[in-house]
């Protein structure tokens, strides 16, 4: 059985990764910021003074890196985009620097990133070979990514999953989308013609692991193969839950909500391609979205 550090452990994705693996009898040092909820398994860092408790790193046989703050939480204020940018690079490069220095390294380090990094492509089909964007999400997830290269210098496995929209009841897609939608008052946004790249949170997990299990490295798609746009999105949740989805919603509104991070992220398109998991032999569960949100609301299909 492995050993595994994970950041960002209580979020969605870091919460259910550990579960995964618990069940299968490994180990997980959840990497937190509050010493007084650590486990006798867990570690504690502190991003403010740059400091990690790397003695309990020693040995560990990968680690997983999550932690960041939430990029669609909430309204992108200066103060916002500053805390979105330095959780992620220092976060990382604290990661990324104790790791290197430890005597017995991890083989591999998974460091988290987003199909963010290749900005507003329209239709163009984006695959890990693609050149990479020049909005503000696109800089975050470029220094982010960058900023795990101490690891890789010092001959640890890097790898970076860019992480599409992952499709959960608590998700950040559902959050926002499913209160409309029963009140009949759901539709696309915009043309509905941009691409959504999307994960169910299963099928998220189970690549991570696939992650740390394989060779691959670099940058790797994690989206499902489904090249979905939000008007097919749209109506597939409509299908779910068995509401309208006439009603289209302008940018405008979206801004006015929320924004520049809404109308940023709901407009944008990213038609990604999960070329390098389908080479490396990974089967995606749910293929469709339609399957993806049945199962993140509990609503299957009719007999």
């Amino acid at each position: 059985m492995s050993r595994i550090a994970i950041t960002g452990a209580t979020g969605l994705i870091g919460k259910a990764l550990s579960t995964s693996l618990k069940a299968d009898g490994h180990t997980v040092h959840a990497v937190t910021r509050s010493p007084d909820r650590a486990g006798p398994d867990d570690l504690v860092w502190d991003l403010e003074a740059g400091t990690i408790e790397t003695a309990k790193l020693e040995g560990v046989d990968a680690v997983v890196h999550l932690a960041g703050e939430p990029i669609g939480a909430s309204r992108w204020t200066e103060a916002t985009k500053r805390r979105i940018r330095r959780s992620r690079e220092a976060g990382t490069d604290l990661i990324s620097r104790s790791l290197a220095a430890l005597d017995a390294k991890p083989a591999v380090l998974v460091s988290g990133s987003a199909v963010g990094i290749y900005g507003d492509r329209g239709e163009e089909r984006l695959t890990e070979e693609s050149s990479l964007g020049d909005d503000f999400v696109a800089e975050v997830c470029k220094t982010w990514e960058s900023s795990a290269t101490p690891a890789a210098d010092a001959g640890i496995r890097v790898v970076h999953p860019r992480t599409g929209v992952v499709v959960a009841s608590e998700g950040p897609l559902l959050d926002k989308l499913e209160l409309p939608f029963k009140l009949g008052v759901g539709g696309k946004v915009g043309s509905g013609r941009q691409y959504v790249p999307w994960i169910s949170l299963s099928d998220q997990v189970r690549a991570l692991r696939f992650l740390i299990d394989t060779e691959l490295e670099g940058p790797v798609n994690l989206a499902a193969p489904a090249e979905t746009t939000n008007h097919d999105m749209t109506k597939a949740l409509g299908r779910v839950l068995r509401r309208p989805t006439i009603l289209p919603i302008p940018v405008f509104a979206i801004r006015l909500l929320y924004g520049e991070m809404g109308a940023s992220l709901a407009n944008v398109s990213q038609r990604v391609v999960p070329e390098k998991l389908q080479q490396a032999g990974f089967a995606f569960e749910h293929e469709t979205i339609e399957a993806a949100l049945r199962v993140a609301l509990d609503r299957p299909a009719a007999a």
